[in-house]
């Protein structure tokens, strides 16, 4: 049996904008309901407050094991219990190691690991533990879903995408160890690796550089929808054997080393 995208509750970091918010709306409008998680509180509240009341907004910053674990134990006090954590939240990153001002910052480097690959590990720890207290949702015994957020960068980096790509690569490895660990209680984990995809990171490049990065995606020749990686949260939710696994999700996009 199915878990049911329409009864979900989940916690969404990063969700007041682009990937996030896409997966908070779709799940909203299915009738389940959704805390947001993000650094941007003011944003967060503004959609809160147009979504309804399945929708809440805790500011959260990802980087802190205290802020999450507060952020994760009002989320079950509003919802109940929590039995998806989809990880959104990330910084980019661009910068060579030997540049023309010299060598790669290390602060740059920091921030991007303490987000993207730290931000997802202590939303993954405190919402593991919070879901173990779960009565089992389905006939397998099922607690919860854990769904991270890495990047194509992970497998295809280009240059100057060293701090990203180890951030977005160390989330891909986390994928196989957690899922093996958790499946005793229940809960499965998988990542999917978006490639490019229409958010307000590449709405705010120039049009032409737009345009010139949709033409090297094979097939479909645009950048991605957020809806379409909602659609692929919503599908991994639902279907229970899905587990342990990196799903790209790309258009085929292979990226050259830029």
């Amino acid at each position: 049996m199915a878990l049911d995208w329409n009864r979900a509750r989940a916690l969404v970091s990063g969700g007041a904008s682009g990937l996030g918010r896409a997966v908070v709306e779709s799940l909203v409008a299915a009738g389940g309901r959704a805390v947001i998680l993000d650094a941007n509180g003011p944003g967060g509240e503004l959609m809160a407050e147009r979504l309804g009341p399945r929708a809440f907004s805790v500011r959260t910053d990802v980087g802190s094991f205290q802020a999450v674990d507060q952020a994760v134990t009002e989320a079950v006090q509003r919802l109940g219990a929590i039995d998806l954590a989809v990880c959104c939240a990330g910084a980019a990153s661009g910068q060579r190691l030997l540049g023309r001002d010299g060598p790669h910052d290390p602060e740059t480097f920091e921030q991007a690991l303490r987000v993207n690959l730290t931000g997802t590990f202590n939303l993954v720890r405190a919402a593991a533990a919070a879901m173990e207290a779960n009565s089992p949702l389905d006939e397998d015994g099922g607690r919860g879903v854990i769904i991270m957020t890495a990047s194509i960068a992970a497998f295809d980096g280009q240059i100057g995408q060293a701090a990203y790509a180890a951030s977005k690569g160390g989330v891909a490895s986390m994928t196989l160890p957690l899922a093996r660990e958790l499946a005793r209680i229940g809960i499965r984990v998988l990542t999917v690796a978006p490639g490019l995809f229409d958010t307000p990171l590449t709405r705010s490049l120039p049009e032409s550089v737009r345009e010139d990065l949709a033409a090297e995606i094979p097939f479909p020749k645009r950048l991605g929808n957020p809806s379409e990686y909602a659609a692929l949260v919503r599908a991994i939710y639902e279907n229970p054997a899905l587990n342990g696994e990196i799903i790209r999700l790309d258009g085929s996009l292979r990226m050259g080393p830029g």
